[in-house]
């Protein structure tokens, strides 16, 4: 494959998880939030079962890789589901495409936690942050110093799916990557479920007008997005991957005007332009210090399969 088709599925793979804010807006109209996040996570990870089962069905090994995948599993699917649970909650107080710009401060805050673990952040990664932030609070504040319900929560996500990358990045070195995922979107799958049925009610009846929401962001955004941007990454350019996933905020706000009607005023606007420049100044900078070596992926805590 060549890097032009492996820019494509990327950014592909990054139109898929923009949508996706979009089905999780809707749906948080029509399910509550943790039977959302239960039902979508399990088809997530029962759409990596196929490819589980492709991919290993000559190994000798595939009891003792899914054992050792099962513990990292838990662990990164605990924190997911926190991440996970912030979002979907605070998606129903804001839009689509803030919700995707606020989540997407992870990218930034990825190296700055990682201060905290003896890892050095570089120049950029500060100038981005710096960015990132004058953006967030143009796209957040308006008028006096308010911020959105749903901003904040979506920001205190945006911590905890930083969490979840450094976790992802850990284990995906030590185990099996799609057997990680399927034991982390079970874990919080299942964690989601058990808190829906001690705290909410939902109907057949709105199960079932939630039907392409929840199959879109299971299916689409947890299966089929990650083996494209698996496949994509393979091929492309550390670069290439930084610059085109972060293109998933873009999507978000996108599909929220054009399907939602969601509108962005001007000082709005001015803000995800910021908050994209600082993401991009983090990790264009933060690439060429890393003298070419492949980068930790940025999205949704989906580990790397290098």
């Amino acid at each position: 494959m060549n890097i032009s088709k492996a820019n494509f599925l990327l950014l592909l793979t990054a139109a898929i998880w923009g949508l996706a804010f979009v089905a999780q807006r809707v749906g948080a109209e029509l399910v509550p939030p943790f039977t959302f996040n239960g039902l979508r996570f399990l088809l997530g990870a029962i759409s990596l079962i196929p490819l589980i089962w492709f991919f290993g069905r000559n190994s000798q090994s595939m009891g003792a890789e899914c054992k050792d995948a099962a513990v990292p599993g838990l662990v990164a699917g605990i924190v997911l589901f926190i991440a996970a649970s912030l979002q979907q909650i605070g998606i129903f107080y804001t839009t689509a495409g803030k919700a995707a710009f606020i989540t997407a401060m992870y990218i930034v805050l990825v190296p700055i936690i990682g201060i905290f673990v003896r890892q050095s952040a570089s120049k950029g990664t500060w100038l981005g942050s710096i960015l990132a932030l004058i953006g967030l609070y143009l796209l957040s504040i308006r008028g006096a110093i308010i911020i959105n319900y749903g901003d904040i929560l979506q920001l205190i996500g945006a911590l905890f799916w930083a969490i979840h990358i450094l976790v992802i990045g850990y284990y995906s070195i030590r185990v099996d990557v799609l057997k990680l995922s399927c034991f982390q979107f079970l874990t919080c799958a299942a964690l989601s479920l058990m808190t829906a049925a001690i705290t909410e009610t939902a109907t057949i009846a709105d199960l079932s007008a939630a039907a392409v929401p929840l199959l879109y962001g299971g299916i689409a955004s947890v299966g089929i997005a990650y083996t494209l941007q698996a496949i994509g990454q393979k091929y492309a350019p550390p670069a290439h991957v930084a610059i085109i996933l972060s293109m998933e905020a873009v999507f978000a706000a996108i599909g929220g005007f054009f399907l939602l009607q969601e509108r962005l005023g001007g000082q709005e606007l001015i803000g995800c332009a910021l908050m994209l420049s600082g993401m991009l100044v983090s990790q264009l900078l933060g690439l060429r210090n890393a003298k070419g070596e492949s980068p930790q992926v940025l999205n949704k805590g989906v580990p790397s399969s290098n």
